[in-house]
């Protein structure tokens, strides 16, 4: 039954990491991802249904528009296969219970955040505050088929936590935290908080630790500089998305290890 649902998961995560592409290039244009159809961005021609087949196109036209033979960047075939994957992780991890969707939405517009800050350096209200209502509202439906509803209490206070942290952060040093940042760490807070304090607390730290390490880097290689802005909504993401998978067990281990 496992292996079923993780593979409806992956096909799924491929349909949507195609329309996540739409997001990801929409949004920050401020433009609706309804309407109109996807055109190449070379010669304008809409593209037809089967040459936008999640992976298989792009294969099969070897990456060029089948029209005017304008190249098609790699990262619209990653996107949906990294969707599909941490779809069927996601799957994987948590089995066949009431909390999946939400996990699944959160893999996905966390992918899609992750990309746009990448790309333009904000994490959009459009996407993230709506993500408030999502989440709360399939938590909540996921905590009722579970039979936990009580997780919802600290769910919403691992909201209330990370939003109030990542907020004194903001004001303590407003030139190295975005009020984006804030507004992101609400919702994952109340992901992290409904799986438990250890997550939470992992989730936060990982996201700090994954920032200096990865910017440390990019000084040490010459590709960015002591006052360079790098987003950070990726590597709270990153952070989260791990602490889902190892963060109580992380927690335990710590707790553990000073005999407590």
């Amino acid at each position: 039954m496992t292996g079923v649902i993780v593979g409806l998961c992956a096909i799924v995560g491929l349909v949507i990491g195609s329309f996540l592409n739409v997001v990801i290039y929409r949004v920050p244009a401020g433009l609706s991802v309804v309407a109109p159809r996807s055109r190449c961005q070379g010669c304008l021609t809409e593209i037809a249904s089967r040459d936008n087949i999640p992976v298989i196109s792009w294969l099969l036209l070897r990456g060029k528009c089948r029209t005017c033979q304008a190249r098609i960047s790699w990262r619209y075939p990653a996107v949906e296969v990294f969707t599909a994957a941490l779809f069927a992780l996601f799957a994987w991890h948590f089995g066949f219970v009431g909390i999946l969707p939400a996990f699944l939405y959160l893999a996905a517009v966390g992918i899609a955040l992750a990309m746009i800050d990448l790309d333009v350096r904000r994490l959009p209200d459009q996407i993230v505050l709506p993500s408030y209502l999502v989440a709360l509202a399939l938590l909540l439906a996921g905590s009722l088929v579970d039979g936990q509803p009580r997780l919802m209490i600290r769910a919403l206070l691992g909201a209330l936590a990370l939003f109030a942290f990542y907020f004194l952060l903001a004001l303590i040093y407003p030139a190295g935290m975005g009020f984006g940042d804030v507004k992101l760490a609400g919702v994952l807070g109340l992901y992290l908080g409904y799986l438990g304090w250890g997550s939470l607390i992992i989730g936060g730290f990982l996201g700090f630790a994954l920032g200096g390490v990865v910017g440390g880097a990019l000084i040490v290689i010459r590709r960015a500089g002591r006052k360079t802005m790098i987003p950070f909504g990726p590597f709270m993401l990153a952070g989260a998305g791990l602490a889902v998978f190892f963060g109580q067990a992380w927690a335990q281990a710590y707790l553990t290890h000073l005999g407590l």
